[in-house]
């Protein structure tokens, strides 16, 4: 089948127009629904150490739960989702996928030992499936080519905004009420938000235009296997694909052991510093970390796809090289942090690193979806979360944390300094993801079709 072919059934009918004030409010509630996303996704990292002395894990055991078991039910279920959500009602998939991962992620909190708590993170995976390949698919829907990397990077704040939140609140709260109480307050919200997005989010899709789709996917022009064998084709993707994979590997690997770092390794530091405002070391612990790194994230973020869009007009390629440069020169800033003699030194270099991480979010979503034709488009989101959830979130945290494990007992370094060097050199994987988008560049303006 042709590519031309592939594409032609989206275009019959074509989305209706999206008044300005329609897409602003469609933008704004579908960030607040992905920080909330991440909310969720990521509070157990900063309540990794309480949960791990409370219930007696290892580092590995914290990387399965944080990682792999989320991740294979994110992973496998966003692709039958986003098959259903080409062709069907996008908002009210993102409403039910909400109020599925904010129910789970409020029962983590009564899990009375390790197998409860790893089903509670399965259904958090479930629900949060059927998120962002709709959430993509619509917002790709709503702007031109030529916008989309920064709409998609506003979008994909939900990350740094929804994991800085996560942090503090979680680590305010489980000083304050326990870890359990933390996972209840951080799931409740997302019950309440699930309805007005029932409700209120607008689908640009017209009537023809969902006939269409619906009959061109039953006679067999838009399968999972068709988008697939449509995507083989397109060594931009994958290049992509592969390079988003490493840095997520690297940010998921290093998420849930952060805070164990800085408590292992400058615990008195820590202490000595929420003594002095009053606070247990936890909670100071995740402001402190939240906050600098988070504001970073959320730069880091912007930034990508304002640069991406600024100098995209002018050369796609620009799209890669921008975060593939980034993710090389993070690496020795961020071992510089590791290496870094106290924490009130190494805290502002993790914002450094936050802000050159996250830079490739908006060109890498907006390639993904600039490849694709429109009604395959939350598929192809779907195989993109795919490949970068399964490397990224499902082996990160486990490949950090077994390390960690081996470098303490099976080398003697010691808790901190296994941890330490297990952060160290995942970190170098980055260099990877610096060859997949520089490979990448070749292609992509070959390759973009919408």
């Amino acid at each position: 089948m042709t590519d031309s072919a592939i594409a032609r059934p989206a275009a019959a009918g074509g989305p209706m127009p999206v008044s300005d004030s329609q897409r602003r409010y469609a933008m704004w509630l579908l960030l607040i629904i992905y920080i909330l996303n991440f909310i969720d996704r990521q509070v157990i990292n900063i309540l990794a150490e309480p949960i791990k002395l409370e219930l007696h894990l290892s580092d590995k055991q914290l990387g399965l739960m944080t990682g792999l078991a989320f991740a294979i039910f994110y992973t496998v279920l966003g692709i039958p989702i986003a098959r259903y959500a080409d062709r069907s009602h996008r908002p009210r998939i993102i409403a039910a996928a909400l109020a599925v991962w904010s129910g789970f992620t409020a029962l983590s909190g009564i899990a009375q030992n390790y197998t409860h708590l790893v089903l509670a993170r399965i259904g958090v995976g479930i629900g949060e499936a059927g998120c962002t390949p709709p959430a993509h698919s619509l917002i790709s829907d709503m702007y031109p080519k030529e916008k989309r990397a920064s709409a998609l990077a506003f979008y994909s704040l939900g990350v740094p905004i929804g994991a800085v939140l996560g942090t503090i609140a979680g680590g305010t709260l489980a000083d304050a009420f326990g870890w359990r109480w933390a996972f209840v307050v951080c799931g409740a919200p997302g019950l309440i938000l699930a309805a007005l997005a029932f409700f209120t989010l607008v689908e640009p899709r017209t009537r023809r235009t969902v006939d269409d789709i619906k009959a061109a996917t039953s006679s067999g022009a838009a399968t999972v296997g068709e988008v697939l064998r449509f995507l083989w084709s397109k060594k931009t993707f994958w290049y992509v694909a592969f390079a988003a994979s490493i840095k997520a590997f690297i940010g998921y690997g290093h998420a849930p052991f952060t805070a164990s770092f800085f408590l292992r390794t400058h615990g008195d530091e820590i202490k000595s510093m929420a003594d002095a405002v009053g606070m247990g070391s936890l909670g100071f612990l995740s402001i402190f970390l939240g906050v600098i790194a988070g504001v970073g994230g959320i730069l880091g973020t912007l930034l990508g796809g304002r640069i991406a869009d600024k100098y995209g007009r002018i050369d796609y390629r620009h799209w890669m090289g921008i975060p593939g440069w980034a993710a090389l020169l993070v690496i020795p800033i961020f071992i510089l942090a590791m290496l870094a003699p106290s924490a009130a030194v190494a805290v502002p270099i993790f914002a450094v690193t936050a802000i050159l991480g996250t830079l490739w979010y908006g060109p890498v979503y907006a390639t993904a979806q600039s490849i694709a034709p429109a009604h395959m488009r939350a598929v192809t989101a779907a195989i993109l979360l795919f490949v970068i959830n399964l490397i990224g979130l499902g082996l990160g945290p486990l490949a950090v944390g077994a390390l960690s494990d081996f470098l303490n007992e099976g080398m003697g370094y010691g808790k901190a300094e296994g941890l330490r060097w297990a952060l160290i050199i995942s970190a170098c994987a980055g260099v990877i993801a610096f060859i997949c988008f520089w490979m990448a560049r070749r292609t992509i303006r070959e390759e973009m079709i919408s």
